[in-house]
């Protein structure tokens, strides 16, 4: 295989695993609360150890990651995850299962900088960038799908650690691609040395001053909390509110990813012939419009008999649609603010995004968990109408706020 395309399926590769391991986090919360027979607001724990190491590493790291070298960086997340995984299978506890989403989330931010920087490195023009770019995404997303289904293929009925055997496929798999990267070579003259972190930071303090990027990075912080809010604990809600069995609990939470990788690949043409701030709008007016008037349709609905998902009622994977609403706000909001900001400034925002995306994740998830145990799961939910309002108000801001004058304000 060519050298090139090497670099490239490693990168898909790469990417396809850390999908499948970060989005396990609701399927880990629920099994948490079952196996290891912590509550709700303990098991929303994990979101936590998962998105700061995200955060941190990514900050620290960004600027000094091309003297390390990507290949190197990538090889090192790949063989702490293969580890972590084979201490998760091993330690079936809730102290693992923590330990392991820290050392995803320290990965993670190693293959993504890593993954982000060699696409300009593996591709001759903008065309090729945007087109792999998208196809890698498209990868994790599908990734994310795969997860809802490869851990209940482990799952079995009076087996209480039988679904730790996923982390055996996914050590092996982990180590399948750090064995191919390692194989493939790249040229050390394309990984040449980035800037130093103080002036990244200088780059960040002086963007945090400007009033269209603090309205951006609190409309990203509000996106996250909803997403992963939704993501994590809507396994949980199906269980608990529709009863459904653990397995399809989890299968039918599959539905929001791959609802949201179809809206994602439909905010680039609907933006484009629309405008990026009515798609926003609409797709928020749509959230909004699901929580309302499908979630009360859907906990009504209560205990649902069924043995598989074809037994289900149609009400039952109408929720999980709030996905082809909220889809395209991330991308479009990160499209928004990063054309009104010269390219010299796009590494320190990207960096601003990565850290409140992050603490937005870790939040959201907490939020809901709380609310879970003290509110009830038939009612959580209902609570994510508070940041979409407010998104809404951001988004209007935003309109005004994104112009190549306002950057200069």
């Amino acid at each position: 295989m060519d050298n090139h395309l090497r670099l490239k399926f490693s990168l898909y590769l790469n990417y396809f695993v850390f999908a499948i391991l970060l989005n396990s986090v609701g399927i880990v919360i629920l099994k948490s609360i079952t196996v290891y027979g912590v509550d709700e607001l303990k098991a929303s724990t994990l979101e936590l150890y998962k998105d700061l190491p995200i955060a941190i590493v990514s900050f620290v790291i960004a600027s000094f990651l091309p003297r390390i070298g990507y290949i190197k960086a990538m090889l090192t997340a790949l063989l702490l995850v293969t580890v972590a995984c084979i201490v998760m299978y091993m330690g079936d506890t809730f102290a693992s299962a923590r330990l392991l989403f820290a050392i995803v989330g320290v990965s993670f931010a190693l293959i993504k900088v890593s993954v982000y920087s060699m696409i300009g490195l593996v591709t001759n023009d903008d065309k090729s960038h945007s087109a792999l770019m998208s196809s890698i995404e498209g990868v994790f997303m599908f990734g994310i799908a795969l997860a809802y289904f490869l851990f209940p293929a482990f799952n079995k009925t009076g087996e209480a650690s039988a679904w730790l055997n996923v982390y055996l496929l996914l050590a092996a798999l982990s180590a399948a691609s750090f064995i191919f990267l390692f194989t493939t070579r790249m040229e050390s003259k394309e990984e040449v040395p980035g800037v130093d972190l103080l002036d990244d930071l200088r780059h960040m303090g002086r963007l945090m001053l400007k009033v269209l990027v603090v309205v951006f990075v609190i409309s990203a912080f509000l996106f996250v909390m909803i997403e992963q809010g939704i993501m994590t604990w809507l396994p949980t809600f199906n269980k608990k509110v529709l009863q459904l069995p653990e397995n399809l609990s989890i299968m039918m939470a599959s539905i929001l990813s791959i609802s949201l990788g179809i809206g994602r690949l439909l905010a680039g043409a609907l933006s484009g012939k629309y405008g990026w701030h009515k798609v926003l709008l609409a797709c928020l007016a749509g959230a909004m419009a699901v929580v309302v008037f499908v979630l009360p349709r859907t906990v009504a609905m209560g205990a649902v008999p069924v043995s598989s998902l074809s037994d289900l009622p149609w009400l039952a994977f109408a929720f999980p649609l709030v996905g082809l609403f909220i889809a395209p706000i991330y991308p479009l909001l990160n499209s928004a603010v990063l054309s009104a900001l010269p390219k010299s400034l796009h590494s320190p925002m990207t960096g601003l995004i990565v850290i409140f995306s992050a603490i937005g994740g870790t939040l959201g998830s907490r939020l809901i968990g709380y609310l879970f145990q003290y509110i009830g799961a038939d009612k959580a939910f209902y609570y994510t109408l508070i940041p979409m309002t407010m998104l809404l108000l951001c988004v209007l801001a935003l309109k005004r706020l994104a112009t190549p004058r306002s950057v200069m304000d």
